[in-house]
């Protein structure tokens, strides 16, 4: 019997949403690279390769890091490096795998240059587009002047643009998966093809999160697209229709230390165990607690202290101190990472596996 909380991980359903993403890759004649923060475990992205995937996204140099030492040998780190020790370790990290990395500045380039240049070899690059999210991306307007100074950069290959919207349109969270998706595909594609009119190589085209990915990948032109969720999926991506609750992989097993009133149950999960990072009330998905209590949907996870989960409970709800529970966290990716260890369950049987590559900070 495992000790509790414990995150646990289904194979047979995880394996099954491998596949599925694998599949729709396929079909529509796009590569797969699944980004790995979601689980953070080698093994898995193994497995992620041996279903059809090309390689692999990162979101750090460290995790890269771990994943090359653990035998994946095609990353793609998705995010702006622009420190040196930080494009040092890239540099020595692209002599042995196939390694790509992200731009976002002209500072960067020019450091990323310098330090190639140092190490007589070339860094390959993609140049990443902000198309509404306003997180990290150059303008839409501004990418194909980057883009130019990026391909005659001595030390660089310019590959191609990637970008990351998530579940946004018009700059707004939306439900509408499948235009959101399409939207996000033919931006990119228009802007590749601009792109090229004016002498600029683009290989890559390099687009879709875990509920846009499969709508996006239709369009065509599109070379690549970047899940993470779909491995687990989580609440969130029930709410907004990605999978269904069934095919959640992942999940907290707590046990019910207290029952102080009828109406409230406390479990030896906090915020420690799951993630707050997609709270309650979190528009477009309006989600109630922090999690989804599969012995009783219900219930509401409404409060969360460092060691304690506070669940609101029916009175008549036969709960009792010792029960055993089983929560899927409305954000699985930061929850991983709050983990050292998991348990893959294979019929009743668990296999302990690390998290290799969590708390990575650099």
């Amino acid at each position: 019997m495992l000790d509790t909380p414990s995150l646990i991980i289904d194979e047979v359903k995880m394996q099954k949403n491998i596949e599925k993403l694998a599949e729709i890759a396929e079909k529509n004649g796009v590569s797969l690279r699944p980004h790995t923060k979601t689980h953070k475990i080698p093994d898995f992205a193994k497995r992620q390769i041996a279903a059809g995937a090309k390689g692999i996204t990162v979101a750090k140099v460290g995790e890269a890091e771990v994943m090359a030492q653990h035998g994946i040998q095609d990353i793609f780190i998705a995010y702006p490096i622009v420190t040196e020790s930080k494009i040092e370790r890239v540099a020595e990290l692209s002599k042995s795998i196939n390694l790509i990395i992200g731009v976002d500045s002209f500072e960067g380039a020019a450091k990323i240059s310098e330090v190639a240049k140092r190490h007589q070899i070339t860094i390959q690059v993609r140049l990443e587009v902000d198309i509404g999210f306003r997180r990290t991306g150059v303008p839409y307007e501004d990418a194909i002047k980057f883009a130019a100074e990026l391909q005659n950069r001595e030390g660089i290959e310019f590959l191609g643009i990637y970008t990351y919207r998530g579940f946004f349109m018009n700059g707004k969270p939306t439900l509408e998966l499948e235009k959101a998706g399409l939207e996000e595909g033919q931006l990119m594609v228009d802007l590749a093809e601009r792109m090229r009119s004016q002498g600029i190589q683009v290989r890559d085209i390099s687009v879709g999160s875990t509920p846009t990915a499969p709508f996006a990948a239709m369009v065509k032109g599109i070379t690549e697209i970047r899940p993470g969720t779909y491995i687990f999926y989580d609440r969130m991506q029930a709410a907004l229709d990605a999978s269904s609750l069934d095919e959640c992989a992942a999940y907290i097993q707590a046990t019910v230390v207290s029952r102080p009133s009828k109406d409230l149950m406390i479990i030896d999960g906090g915020s420690k165990t799951f993630a707050t990072d997609v709270g309650p009330n979190s528009d477009p998905l309006f989600l109630k607690g922090f999690g989804h209590i599969v012995e009783a949907p219900h219930a509401i996870f409404e409060r969360i202290s460092e060691e304690h989960g506070m669940v609101k409970i029916n009175k008549e709800d036969p709960f009792k101190v010792g029960d055993i529970v089983h929560i899927i966290p409305n954000h699985i990716c930061s929850t991983v990472n709050l983990h050292d260890k998991v348990f893959l369950k294979r019929g009743d049987q668990f296999e302990e596996k690390t998290v290799y590559a969590r708390g990575k900070l650099s």
